[in-house]
């Protein structure tokens, strides 16, 4: 995955064909996302990823609407799949990273931070036995916590839009002064709102940004992402 690229799109996709064809209007700035939830069974989401990656596209390994459930089925495929980025929730975020350790080419690992409502104050008991526990901590402990284990990146879960962009540069901040440079803004961003998301993350520091853009982009007849909407994305510039 090459992190030389300022904002890369995290996207879905309908089927392998559809993952082709964003991917030959992107490239390296689309990952598609395979969300384990969707699937009966591990072997039936590594078909999958498998069937994706044969079209030469990057796939992000996912929860599916950050089911902490799954994390497990999560590392699972990705230790077979070797995707280029594999989200999971906090708790498990260092186990998966270990799990990748052996592969020759590490994928972008993630952990699953939860907004409080109050900005400098997160949530991260966000597995399927802490998330029943609310209790808030800093942003600053949430992003050491991460750096010390070598998690790559903070998924930062639901900003719900533009309602939270006060949490949302906070946790940048944290994240950055940690050493954590990848941010991925995820709930709630569409194309018409992902602009000033995005800037949020770049002004208070984060060098990549990973905006999850999902449901927005699909056509509802189709059940496809639209490529118009991938290339009104890669329209905008950042610099």
């Amino acid at each position: 995955m090459n992190l030389q690229h300022k904002v890369i799109f995290n996207v879905l996709a309908k089927d392998a064909e559809n993952a082709k064809e964003l991917t030959a209007v992107a490239g390296e700035r689309v990952l598609v996302g395979v969300m384990v939830k969707d699937f009966p069974t591990e072997e039936a989401a590594i078909q999958q990823v498998q069937s994706f990656q044969e079209q030469g596209v990057l796939v992000s390994v996912g929860l599916g609407a950050a089911d902490p459930a799954m994390w497990k089925k999560v590392a699972n495929v990705a230790a077979i799949t070797k995707p280029d980025h594999v989200n999971q929730i906090f708790p498990a975020a260092g186990y998966t990273l270990g799990r990748m350790e052996q592969m020759t080419k590490q994928p972008v690992v993630n952990a699953v931070i939860e907004p409080t409502g109050t900005p400098g104050k997160v949530y991260i008991s966000t597995g399927p036995i802490s998330s029943a526990n609310r209790e808030a901590v800093s942003c600053e402990m949430a992003a050491n916590m991460l750096a010390e284990i070598g998690v790559h990146s903070v998924k930062f879960y639901p900003i719900e839009g533009e309602k939270r962009l006060d949490e949302v540069a906070v946790m940048v901040q944290a994240a950055v002064k940690a050493g954590l440079k990848i941010f991925e803004p995820t709930g709630g961003i569409s194309v018409a709102n992902v602009y000033t998301i995005v800037k949020i993350c770049l002004d208070n520091g984060a060098e990549t940004v990973i905006p999850h853009l999902y449901t927005s982009l699909i056509d509802k007849e189709t059940g496809k992402t639209e490529v118009t909407k991938i290339q009104q994305l890669l329209e905008m510039n950042w610099d």
